[in-house]
């Protein structure tokens, strides 16, 4: 993210001598991207972030896939998910390619038992119930309902939740997050028509320093595989850091609609952006003001991705039959758009409260064994007329 950002003590040169009280020498990390060419950010730990005790099982958390090639419009119920206490056993995977992973999560319990690292893949988490506080080596984070965490790859994390009843959804993606290309100047900062501005961001705060010595399990996904490594160190032992990576926090209540006289398209509701595929935003907002305007969206062909829509709250205008907490899939291959009703009844309304995140991917999702289980299985009928579903 093109924001600079610093915590705590830091020497006033990089790579320079930076000394403890007791006159030893903190140990300076750089935390990079793309290997030296992406974003980065310093940091001064008080022990050597590298000690190693123990290496302990890996477990394969690879997606079991039951639909490789899809071509089927699907509606997953993702509340009937049940809830588990682990964090990382809570996620349930369901729509995967090479490129993201995107499930939901209901974790009963926070994660304090262990510390967790994705090495594979910057993380999104949407929350769609629950509060509580993302705690990182860089910093705190208070987070709630409609809250975006960013979390970049490799950055060290726990969740503490403020109750038992949360529900996440989430993306693992195997390419850098960031906000959109067009929305940003030369310079990295967001221009005077995005629909949001850094000072909407929620970054880092208070950062924590334990100079701590024992067994401290860090459970790090590397390649698929979850493995489980004992430090010598507590690894939240940073004094001061500075620099562009870091996890950080939006709310989707901040994302400001682009409207128009007529409908407008989906990427006016982009809110992050990789090479493989974007988020979206729908957000409460005034419909189109032509008065002849439609403003449920027209048809549509998904020629080059597949569509991903998670319904948070409000009333879908161009969906019938749609709840919290449910999915839907519109392959591409296959036109789709409003359903029958949708588009007529639409006509002479003059705002939505409907709330949604879309990911559209340029490369197929496939259909894992978890995702059957949520499928409705009738979805892909509901645009018959007099359909029900």
């Amino acid at each position: 993210m093109p924001v600079y950002h610093r915590m705590g003590k830091i020497p006033p040169k990089r790579h320079t001598i930076f000394r403890k009280s007791d006159g030893g020498l903190h140990y300076e990390q750089l935390f990079g991207t793309i290997g030296f060419d992406g974003m980065s950010s310093l940091l001064y730990h008080t022990n050597r972030p590298t000690m190693v005790r123990e290496i302990g099982e890996s477990i394969d958390m690879t997606p079991k896939i039951a639909v490789q090639k899809n071509i089927h419009a699907r509606k997953l119920l993702g509340y009937d998910v049940a809830p588990k206490d682990d964090f990382l056993e809570s996620r349930v995977p369901l729509l995967v390619n090479g490129d993201i992973n995107i499930g939901v999560a209901a974790p009963r319990k926070s994660l304090t038992e262990y510390f967790y690292k994705n090495a594979d893949a910057d993380e999104m988490i949407f929350v769609h119930k629950g509060t509580g506080t993302l705690r990182t080596l860089l910093g705190n984070i208070e987070f709630e309902y409609g809250d975006y965490l960013i979390i970049p790859r490799g950055m060290i994390y726990q969740i503490e939740f403020d109750g038992e009843d949360n529900r996440l959804l989430y993306a693992e993606s195997f390419h850098p997050i960031y906000t959109p290309k067009r929305y940003r100047n030369h310079f990295g900062q967001l221009l005077e028509h995005s629909p949001f501005c850094e000072r909407d961001y929620k970054l880092p705060t208070e950062l924590e320093t334990h100079d701590e010595k024992g067994e401290f399990i860090m459970k790090i996904k590397k390649q698929g595989m979850l493995h489980s490594l004992v430090y010598e160190t507590h690894p939240f032992d940073v004094v001061g850091w500075d620099g562009y990576n870091f996890p950080y926090g939006f709310s989707i209540h901040n994302f400001e609609p682009i409207t128009g006289r007529v409908h407008q398209p989906p990427p006016v509701h982009q809110t992050f952006e990789t090479k493989a595929f974007v988020i979206c935003s729908f957000c409460p907002r005034l419909y189109d003001y032509h008065p002849q305007s439609i403003p449920a969206p027209y048809n549509h062909s998904n020629i080059d991705s597949d569509e991903m829509l998670y319904y948070v709250d409000g009333d879908f205008m161009s969906r019938n039959n749609i709840g919290p907490g449910y999915m839907t899939l519109h392959p591409g291959g296959i036109p789709h758009g409003p359903h029958p009703g949708a588009y007529e009844r639409s006509i002479g309304q003059k705002e939505t409260e409907e709330l949604a995140v879309m990911i559209d991917t340029f490369k197929p999702l496939m259909i894992t064994e978890e995702a059957l289980k949520l499928d409705d299985g009738k979805y892909y009928q509901s645009w018959l007329e007099g359909a029900a579903h």
